[in-house]
């Protein structure tokens, strides 16, 4: 979100001297059912109608999302408790035509949801994604808002990065954007505090607070892990951001009743993750990527992100910055903290390589047309097939691959890195808080290595889905890219399933230019005989093309809508790449590994 100023407006027309202000009273008196009682008081309304809606978007998600579904019982009432006529004019709308400046508006909400964008009302906690919690007015989104949070259990703790009071169960947030980019956790939380210093000796906290069945010294180990991850990001920027009221906040929840996502915010990230704590040595890297993005989206935000809008979703042509530069990121910490294994490192590389290079999406589409499909792919619901497969590659892994290419490029040829590039873009969007266009973004390239490289880069990578020399650009570091499965007869990446009467079934789209895609078969096509051999499971495709070598021409029988087909199929090998060590490497080589993925924190406290 952008940075806010509080503003207390006295209205031009209609109740002249009343400020305008919102205060939310929260309760949840019906938890075992997940139901929530809210109110929404309104003074200060101008003359006319008063509209209420709920979101259909929430911060860090880029499709729709229909809130509006888990609200009813919605009344209304004047300053002294008389009921208002409320009617509801759209799906999400609410209107109270007539008033005298103050309206208070009541709702049932009913959430079991626990992930980065929905909310949860349960025995256990309160898991509150704003946008999936409040209504809200149209037309003052500046004025300052006041939340007050009655808990359940007077044992459990609230944690959130609006703006604490006094009271602690009171909060206040600026104004509609702050407000909404700030999720709430209530429950037995495990929460650790540390300092977090930087260069101009301003010092911040850093909050993680837990929900999960752990003893208190595995939290206080997870903590530390949490902790490296911080230090390796603030040493990219050189500093962490100015957070709004000197606090960062990790809200998470590891628990079997949670959903699996991570979901960042202006001071604040919502990571829940439904593994046991018992395997949390997997866990940092959503923490990596997650904090990463409060310098990237947060404050290196794309102009087309701005102003957020909860009506509808933003379209953007940038995410394969915004997401996909904090993927490569994301994992690039996980190894300069330690978390990360050398083999496993080099393979994560591999799979943004081969996301770029070996799906029609990466290879056939820009990251600016696969950022764009946002609105439809992020955790948007549909009920028809698609053909994603074929036309679209996620933005996270295009954009990490494409940041993987820059970072080795610009060690090589500038003797500078992608932590330069990020720096640049902080120092000029970041710190001002002045969103971006792509024409701008590449400006910020060329001032860290050269204007011509800067257009060549964004011609052939962003405007066009050129392929990357990565093999050229592995050699410094001593790697080396080769065919995961070379040799081997493949008919393409293909999901079987069984059908009722065992029948080996395409579960998923078949890939353009795959052996088994040229020879007409698609999803749910029934695949009965390849080379003569009977198919009922995966084995037996598998002994079948061991017999085999790409290039080798076979007959293959199988079933559309129980219609019996007969086709051949020219087996291929399979283009997935993988990464290596390319042998004994030398002191170039390893000062090469050093400065791309060794630790940069040394110093930082």
């Amino acid at each position: 979100m952008k940075s806010f100023l509080l503003f207390c407006c006295c209205i031009a027309s209609g109740v002249i001297g009343f400020t305008q202000q919102i205060r939310y009273d929260f309760a949840a008196p019906n938890l075992a059912h997940h139901e929530a009682e809210i109110s929404l008081t309104v003074t200060g309304l101008p003359t006319g109608p008063a509209f209420f809606r709920m979101s259909r978007s929430s911060p860090g998600r880029y499709a729709t999302h229909e809130f509006a579904k888990n609200v009813y019982n919605v009344k209304a009432a004047d300053q002294n408790g008389k009921a208002l006529a409320i009617e509801k004019v759209d799906a999400d709308v609410f209107r109270v035509a007539q008033h005298k400046g103050t309206v208070k508006v009541s709702y049932t909400l009913f959430g079991n949801y626990a992930d980065g964008t929905y909310a949860e009302i349960d025995p256990t906690h309160l898991h509150l994604n704003m946008p999936a919690t409040f209504l809200w007015v149209k037309g003052l989104d500046k004025a300052p808002i006041t939340l007050r949070m009655t808990l359940p259990n007077p044992a459990w703790t609230i944690a959130t990065q609006l703006k604490p009071t006094a009271d602690v169960f009171t909060f206040t947030a600026p104004g509609l954007q702050y407000f909404m980019d700030s999720p709430i956790k209530a429950g037995q939380l495990s929460v650790r505090e540390w300092k977090v210093l930087n260069p101009d000796q301003k010092t911040y906290t850093f909050r993680l607070a837990l929900e999960a069945d752990a003893k208190d010294t595995a939290v206080d180990a997870f903590a530390n892990k949490v902790k490296t991850i911080v230090r390796e990001a603030q040493a990219v920027f050189g500093e962490v951001p100015a957070y709004d009221y000197g606090t960062y906040t990790f809200l998470a929840s590891i628990s079997p009743y949670v959903k699996g996502d991570g979901m960042e915010h202006r001071n604040s990230t919502m990571i829940t993750n439904p593994r046991p704590f018992i395997n949390s040595a997997v866990l940092p890297g959503v923490f990596a990527h997650e904090f990463f993005h409060c310098w990237n989206v947060e404050r290196i935000r794309p102009k087309s992100l701005e102003p957020f809008n909860f009506e509808k979703s933003n379209l953007s042509e940038a995410l394969w910055i915004a997401e996909g530069f904090t993927q490569y990121y994301g994992l690039l910490l996980m190894k300069r903290a330690g978390f990360t294994s050398d083999a496993d490192f080099y393979q994560q590389m591999a799979g943004l390589i081969n996301a770029k290079e070996n799906t029609p999406g990466g290879a056939g589409h820009t990251p600016v047309e696969n950022s764009q499909m946002a609105v439809f792919v992020d955790a948007g619901v549909s009920i028809d097939r698609t053909n994603y497969p074929n036309m679209h590659t996620s933005y996270y892994y295009h954009g990490g691959a494409l940041a993987l290419a820059l970072d080795l490029q610009l060690r090589q040829q500038f003797r500078r890195s992608m932590d330069d590039f990020m720096r640049e873009l902080w120092k000029r969007f970041g710190k001002t808080e002045r969103p971006y266009t792509l024409p701008e973004v590449e400006k910020a390239l060329g001032a860290v290595s050269s204007p011509s490289f800067a257009a060549t880069f964004f011609r052939d990578y962003v405007y066009h889905p050129g392929s990357v020399n990565y093999a050229s650009l592995l050699k410094p570091a001593g790697l080396r890219l080769e065919k995961a499965a070379g040799g081997k007869a493949w008919l393409g990446n293909v999901r079987f399933q069984a059908d009722r009467n065992g029948n080996l079934v395409i579960g998923g789209n078949t890939v353009r230019n795959t052996p088994l895609y040229n020879a007409g078969v698609d999803v749910d096509d029934v695949l009965l005989q390849l080379d003569g051999k009977e198919l009922k499971s995966p084995e037996d495709v598998d002994a079948v093309l061991r017999q085999r070598k790409p290039g080798e021409t076979l007959p293959l029988v199988f079933s559309h809508r129980r219609q019996k087909q007969e086709a051949t199929v020219t087996l291929a090998e399979d283009p997935s790449f993988t990464v290596v060590p390319s042998g004994t490497i030398g002191e170039p080589e390893k000062a090469f590994q050093q400065g791309w993925y060794g630790s940069h924190a040394t110093g930082i406290h």
